[in-house]
């Protein structure tokens, strides 16, 4: 653009010939209330300086390093969750952009989170940092017209979501009015846990995550997802929707939200706000404030119980920003502003990975795929049943309830993060009317009874069994994990089998059945539901390759769906 700019107020002479040497190539410049240095000295104190901490705060934010191609929109968006922009001067020449907020307070913030997270526009990181100069007073000039009208077309949307049809602003500017930068993403086929890292690294390939939000409804993680703009909400969705994290699992699917904002009261493990770093904790506390059901209506209903979901580390902050994803997986070809060919590494080995860098506490060796069951029911707990109800989540190597402690048994998957995948499931829930606590065990194996040792049957090896659900590689198992639920997925139904058989037949698990839907395409797949939770853990372990007749084994699964 070349833009003319007749006035800029300067607090100090500082940094004065390096923006009149960045705009000579745009148009005249002229400074006021202050002379250029003479010595040609004052560009590198301005650098100099800009890197320490001492720079004085301004309302005049420097940009560098900006992409050939940026727009005017995309420029404003970087100060839009900080506060109001109130000017922008664009140096396309030197690639190179001021914008002016309207409170040094929002330049503080702007700066202060930048200085943290490395802002990209299309893909490209760019700098910022304190201007030296305190004002920007821009003309009227027709070679301005762009940039005002997509400044005032950005505020208006921001202030009273007005219209701006008719306003000649750029296509971005439009598609950034037009869409919420609020994200909600539902993530299908959960073999493998997301973290709230997880979801910002890719995330953030698309421009500035400023907060992000994740619980579960509806038996699926869900996140919410504050961009700095809509611009970069849309091209997010436009890439990402329907790729999947892993291969041949966790898939996302994302809508734009009906939120404009998201309220965040902790940085944890559930809930981030990227531009507050000294939010607390808040501990055992609800992740969102509850106030944003009333506010924000049918988004809000979306949220169910907020902060519910469990850190699939036991706590830990999850997939750390050093983990390099290099392998297939979101690649994006042809959309502006994607990611690069970007893939996660075998999730198996990026679980090790996280949790050795970052010492996740209660994990006791990245390696370690032995879990620890307590406050289990002495008098009815068996090999088999944790078997068959840990073997929704993986493949169960082994399985040793404790001799002298029957309430605690050790379950062995088949690598640690089927043992993490379990554990995020299955920690709380209540089996035998008891809730179980999954931790972590210090073991790295289930040590199999010597030869002649007494063990009264509690001790199983199932490593061979045919029962293992994840054994084939690319198998639909893979895409069909989801908590445990009151409703179950039941398929190779044989076409002898009635519902009134199945609903006996579920009827005698001590459970009630609610309700009852073969699938109107396949009657070889139901759903059926208990009354609770619990009955429908016992159900599944109870009933889970039962004979059908005519050489038809149920397979029994927690659903996703509701009847």
């Amino acid at each position: 653009m070349d833009g003319i700019v007749q006035d800029i107020t300067v607090g100090t002479k500082r940094g004065s010939d390096e923006l009149l040497s960045a705009c000579a190539t745009n148009g005249p410049f002229i400074m006021s209330n202050s002379a250029p240095s003479a010595n040609g000295n004052d560009s590198k104190k301005f650098k100099a300086e800009n890197r320490t901490s001492g720079i004085l705060p301004s309302r005049v934010i420097h940009i560098r390093k900006l992409p050939n191609d940026v727009t005017e929109a995309e420029v404003i968006s970087l100060g839009l969750p900080f506060g109001k922009v109130t000017n922008l001067l664009m140096l396309k020449g030197k690639n190179q952009a001021f914008i002016e907020m309207n409170t040094e307070e929002a330049a503080n913030t702007m700066v202060s989170y930048y200085s943290t997270v490395t802002p990209y526009l299309r893909s490209h990181p760019i700098y910022i940092q304190y201007s030296n100069h305190k004002e920007l007073k821009t003309d009227n000039s027709p070679n301005q017209a762009r940039a005002q009208a997509a400044l005032q077309a950005v505020n208006a949307v921001q202030t009273a979501n007005m219209a701006i049809a008719g306003s000649g602003v750029s296509d971005s500017a439009a598609g950034l009015a037009g869409q919420s930068p609020v994200l909600r993403i539902i993530v299908e086929n959960l073999f493998y846990p997301v973290t709230l890292d997880v979801l910002h690294q890719i995330f953030s390939k698309f421009g500035t995550v400023m907060k992000i939000i994740t619980f579960t409804k509806n038996n699926q993680f869900q996140a919410l997802l504050q961009y700095a703009d809509g611009s970069s909400a849309q091209h997010a969705k436009l890439a990402l929707d329907g790729q999947n994290i892993y291969n041949a699992c966790c898939t996302l699917r994302i809508d734009f939200s009906k939120l404009t904002s998201l309220n965040v009261k902790y940085n944890n493990d559930k809930s981030r706000d990227y531009t507050r770093p000294d939010l607390p904790s808040g501990d055992n506390q609800p992740t969102l404030d509850q106030t944003m059901a009333a506010a924000f209506g049918k988004d809000a209903s979306l949220l169910g119980a907020p902060g519910i979901i469990s850190s699939p580390y036991g706590g830990g902050a999850g997939f750390p920003p050093s983990i390099a994803f290099q392998q297939a997986g979101l690649s994006v070809p042809g959309v502006h502003g994607a990611l690069a060919p970007l893939g996660m590494p075998s999730a198996a080995a990026a679980a090790a990975a996280a949790a050795s860098r970052i010492g996740i506490p209660g994990f006791a060796s990245a390696a370690n795929a032995v879990l620890l069951v307590s406050n289990l029911n002495p008098e009815r707990v068996t090999p088999q049943c944790l078997f068959i109800l840990f073997g929704v989540y993986g493949d169960v190597q082994r399985v040793k309830i404790l001799f002298n402690k029957k309430e605690n048994a050790l379950v062995q998957m088949f690598d640690c993060t089927q043992a993490q995948l379990a554990m995020s499931h299955l920690n709380g829930q209540r089996l035998h009317g008891k809730a179980m606590r999954v931790t972590m065990s210090k073991h790295q194996t289930v040590q199999l009874p010597r030869e002649g040792q007494e063990d009264q049957g509690l001790t199983k090896d199932y490593s061979s069994s045919p029962l293992h659900r994840f054994k084939k590689p690319g198998s639909k198992n893979f895409q069909n994990i989801f908590p445990p639920s009151a409703t179950l997925h039941l398929s190779n139904i044989p076409p002898s089998i009635t519902e009134d058989d199945l609903k006996l037949l579920f009827s005698s698990t001590t459970g009630m059945v609610k309700a009852f839907k073969f699938f109107q395409k396949d009657r070889k797949m139901a759903l059926i539901q208990m009354g609770s939770v619990e009955e429908a853990i016992q159900a599944l372990i109870d009933l889970h390759n039962h004979d059908l007749g005519e050489n038809h084994h149920l397979r029994v699964s927690f659903s996703k769906s509701t009847i």
